[in-house]
């Protein structure tokens, strides 16, 4: 047995021998082909696990690029809002806290002012489309309370609360949240100050400016009524310290503790005043100031006693010239927007009255400051005495003599305080 367990030992052990000598013999080129081979099947295995994953990511990816087109949306408008912006001004912290005027207790102050200047021209036709479709109830509920008689302190305190409001609900659209501005003395060059009373007003050049320095006059005890004080010692007196007259520290003072007070008129007919004012009737200033160059440049065939004197502009001349962005003389105060001229998105008023019911809207406020029961704000007109007011029926014929463009273009111009304090379209066809 164990003579032939040796053979089987020994001829297992040579079939081993001669299996290992035939593999050796095998060609490289075999073993080049074998692990290829074995190479292209790793590859496709790897293949369709990457297909399995990109079919179970699927739907990750189209969430996430949808957010990005969203964002994108979103963005479009936040540049086209960084267009309107003005990059000329500063942005720097504002130095002047908004306080509680004690006068109004119903009028809530708005936490965050966004203080940046905003004009007219920084408005597209697609913003302000844009602004009306996204948030029609702004003027409806800020307008002025239905009715024109306001008899009654809370009735006058709910139309300064909505007005208020409103303007405030502009300056937030118009302006950039994070932008702050510092008040320069010449946002502040408009405004005449009343100490005694601690009375902020700012001047808009035909609403009844003359007679409220009269009343300025009078409580600042410069006269005692304001029937003897001549319209040459309103406006040429100097009698009225303007805000920019002191150091940046009363300025500060005096905008944190004062009544701010706005006079606004519907910016259609007080462009028609003054332009009756100024062009109309006889004038040392505006008419070779602004006359001559406006008919050099706008009238055809102008003849030389009309160049030489600046008389006899017609309304159609002078629109031409405020629409011109090359205009031949510049901006005057009496047709710049009050937007321009009193800043309100800045100095945040805190009264807000109108023309078309400016002798109660005063009235209220003398009593309000605490004035004499016996000043009451003036209704004469020292100026032109003879020539009647200008009203909306004359406006409308003023206009009349305009295109449609025209109009539509000189609505643009004002368009912020249209907006701003809630001034209804004068025209129909005006979008």
């Amino acid at each position: 047995m164990w003579v032939e367990c040796r053979a089987l030992e020994a001829g297992c052990g040579g079939r081993r021998r001669s299996l290992l000598s035939t593999v050796m013999r095998i060609p490289c080129s075999f073993w080049f082909l074998l692990l290829l081979g074995a190479g292209g099947l790793l590859l496709l295995h790897l293949q369709d696990l990457t297909e399995t994953l990109q079919q179970q990511t699927q739907g990750a990816k189209v969430t996430f690029s949808q957010v990005q087109a969203t964002r994108k949306e979103q963005c479009h408008y936040c540049l086209d809002n960084d267009r309107q912006s003005d990059p000329t001004e500063d942005n720097f912290p504002r130095p002047v806290q908004p306080v509680q005027l004690p006068v109004f207790p119903g009028v809530q102050r708005s936490s965050v002012i966004n203080p940046r200047d905003i004009t007219a021209s920084h408005v597209t036709k697609s913003h302000r489309k844009l602004l009306l479709k996204s948030s029609p109830p702004v003027q409806q509920l800020n307008a002025d309370p239905p009715g024109q008689i306001r008899d009654s302190p809370e009735r006058m305190i709910q139309v300064q609360s909505s007005r208020l409001r409103l303007m405030r609900e502009v300056c937030a659209k118009y302006t950039s949240g994070t932008a702050k501005q510092t008040i320069t003395r010449t946002h502040v060059s408009r405004i005449y100050v009343e100490d005694k009373h601690k009375l902020l007003y700012c001047e808009v050049p035909k609403v009844g400016c003359s007679n409220s320095k009269r009343v300025l006059m009078v409580l600042q005890g410069l006269a005692s009524s304001t029937g003897e004080i001549q319209h040459d010692e309103v406006h040429y007196g100097n009698h009225l310290k303007r805000l920019d007259s002191f150091d940046q520290k009363g300025i500060i003072r005096r905008l944190k503790t004062y009544t701010k007070v706005l006079f606004l008129r519907e910016p259609f007919e007080r462009l028609v005043s003054a332009f009756r004012d100024k062009f109309e009737s006889p004038n040392s200033y505006y008419h070779p100031v602004f006359g001559k160059p406006i008919i050099s440049r706008y009238r055809s065939n102008a003849t030389q006693y009309a160049l030489r004197t600046g008389a006899g502009v017609t309304f159609k001349e002078f629109i031409q010239y405020l629409l011109d962005v090359h205009r031949p003389v510049g901006m005057d105060i009496h047709w710049e927007p009050a937007g321009h001229l009193c800043s309100p998105c800045l100095l945040d008023y805190d009264f807000i009255g109108k023309f078309e019911t400016l002798e109660e809207e005063a009235n209220f406020l003398l009593r309000s400051i605490g004035a004499p029961s016996n000043l009451t704000f003036p209704s004469f007109k020292d100026r032109n005495p003879n020539a009647e007011r200008t009203s909306s029926e004359i406006t409308r014929r003023y206009f009349a003599q305009l295109n449609v463009t025209e109009r539509q273009r000189t609505y643009d111009f004002y368009y912020m305080d249209y907006l701003m304090f809630n001034y209804s379209k004068p025209f129909k066809d005006l979008y």
